[in-house]
């Protein structure tokens, strides 16, 4: 296949995907039968059970492995054609665990690590890391050690180190896994800031469910390999059966609601999925109920 050409049908697209196949080394069938595309400035989660494929769809997309069958483009060029200096200036992936990725003994030592390397100058690589410890809310912490920081701190860092590169697509395998609720929180506030601030495009592989409808725009459910279900949170939560069916399961107040609605009868228009618009829906049933009365 001939690379896309930037023409007003694709030029805000920043990543295509279709793959027919890929297989492990041993011929376990990983992915099959994937296609979707990423637009530029989305908000993007990869919603699947352990084991799904979610790891391995987020290194195809990074230009890790390219042994599929089936292609791959990122901003109308075929990432297999691409050198991997060529793919890191645009996107990057960050690890579940940060102390895969780290390996410096400071942070700025980690961060400058990729804008040296670019060639950059030293005035240069200074403003970029400070623009990127910025950006993830880490100012004061160049001289820290690596060792002295906290797991989310750590997880902040790996993204600085990528942002410090330029990049403007991030890939994130489990961003919230191993934090606590209030980290968890704070890990998503921060990359919806990078997203909607900062222009950057954001796919998110992860299986919290709660998450998701608070601040994805698009979502794709990944089962056994291959891409189940697709689109805003509201089409894809829609019943506890279809979720279980990929081991999943709707968000706690989603699944509160489904059950008042199909098994106590209460009469709720649709399946609100954050406590906000549950909280909105119960007090327009109350208020109502109360006008009938």
């Amino acid at each position: 296949m001939e690379d896309l050409k930037v023409g007003s049908q694709i030029k805000n697209i920043r990543l295509s995907i279709q793959i027919d196949s890929f297989k492990y080394p041993d011929g376990t069938q990983a992915l099959s039968d994937i296609k979707f595309e990423i637009k530029h400035g989305e908000f993007v989660g990869i919603l699947g059970s352990n084991g799904s494929g979610k790891t391995t769809l987020l290194k195809i997309m990074d230009g890790l492995t390219k042994d599929f069958e089936g292609s791959a483009y990122l901003d109308g060029t075929d990432i297999k054609r691409l050198s991997p200096k060529e793919i890191y200036k645009k996107t990057g992936l960050i690890f579940q665990n940060p102390d895969d990725q780290l390996f410096a003994a400071t942070v700025f030592e980690d961060v400058a690590f990729g804008p040296i390397n670019m060639g950059f100058k030293e005035d240069e690589v200074d403003n970029r890391i400070n623009n990127a410890l910025r950006d993830v809310e880490m100012e004061g912490y160049a001289k820290k050690s690596i060792h002295n920081l906290s797991f989310g701190q750590k997880k902040r860092i790996c993204i600085a180190g990528l942002l410090s590169m330029g990049h403007e697509i991030l890939l994130l395998d489990e961003p919230t896994s191993g934090l606590d609720p209030m980290g968890e929180y704070k890990m998503m506030n921060l990359l919806t800031k990078l997203n909607k601030e900062k222009g950057v495009t954001i796919v998110m592989a992860t299986h919290s469910v709660d998450l998701v409808p608070l601040f994805l725009d698009r979502l794709y459910i990944l089962s056994k390999g291959s891409i189940v279900r697709s689109g805003i949170p509201e089409d894809v939560f829609t019943a506890p059966e279809d979720m279980s069916n990929v081991k999943l399961r709707l968000p706690h107040i989603a699944d509160l609601i489904y059950k008042l609605k199909h098994e106590d009868k209460l009469d709720f228009d649709r399946i609100p999925l954050t406590i906000g618009e549950a909280r909105r829906d119960i007090l327009k049933m109350l208020a109502s109920a109360t006008e009938r009365g």
